[in-house]
């Protein structure tokens, strides 16, 4: 994944330790004010955010909290213009096993896993690593699944006109884990289907070659 980049005014943090530089840049105004906010809420929750362990976190929360929703700042209209083709190609283009990584909007906990996109060009293909980035673009903010399904289908829809889109997302939420129902093991589903993979043989189709291994 590219490094985060925010395009209003940043500040810049850099950490050198053992010959890695870490280079990141979040808008600064943001962050004082999600900080602040995070220095009572740990005060609200009973614990002393002046403690050592605790005196940088709210800072650190909300550095974190900007870098996991930074799909706002994003396109993923232009991310898929900017590398479209055309190419008299009509068969089913797969990329499987796009890791997942999100945020519930009802609980603000994260949910996670991976997504299988497929679409049958029409006159024009993307560069593989826009399938990828559009699934960030969208999946970095607060989301539901079954939303997050349907906005990465109709951005490829919309945008390259193919014959055909499917998306299918497999997740654990953390929200069923950890608090709630408590079911660790449990996995949602999602799928969204357009044109030619409405065809229950094509749609069979792309469901096979996305169960399959690779020898």
């Amino acid at each position: 994944m590219e490094q985060y980049k925010d395009h209003t005014p940043s500040m810049m943090e850099e950490n050198e330790m053992d010959g890695y530089e870490k280079i990141d840049r979040y808008n600064a105004g943001k962050i004082k004010r999600i900080a602040d906010k995070y220095h009572d809420i740990l005060k609200d929750i009973g614990e002393n955010p002046d403690r050592e362990g605790l005196n940088k976190t709210p800072e650190r929360v909300a550095k974190a909290l900007q870098f996991l929703t930074h799909g706002y700042d994003l396109n993923p209209t232009e991310i898929l213009k900017s590398a479209m083709f055309t190419e008299d190609y009509s068969q089913m283009v797969i990329v499987k096993d796009i890791e997942v990584y999100s945020m519930c909007e009802h609980h603000m906990l994260p949910f996670f896993g991976k997504a299988h996109v497929a679409y049958i060009p029409n006159g024009k293909v993307v560069g593989l690593s826009k399938i990828p980035r559009v699934v960030d673009a969208f999946s970095r903010r607060l989301q539901v699944q079954e939303r997050l399904t349907n906005e990465i289908r109709d951005c490829i829809e919309s945008t390259l006109k193919p014959l055909g889109v499917a998306v299918v997302i497999e997740c654990k939420h953390m929200c069923m884990s950890m608090r709630g129902i408590q079911k660790q093991n449990s996995v949602t589903t999602t799928s969204a289907f357009t044109g030619e993979f409405v065809n229950e043989n094509t749609r069979m189709e792309f469901m096979q070659l996305i169960a399959a291994k690779l020898s």
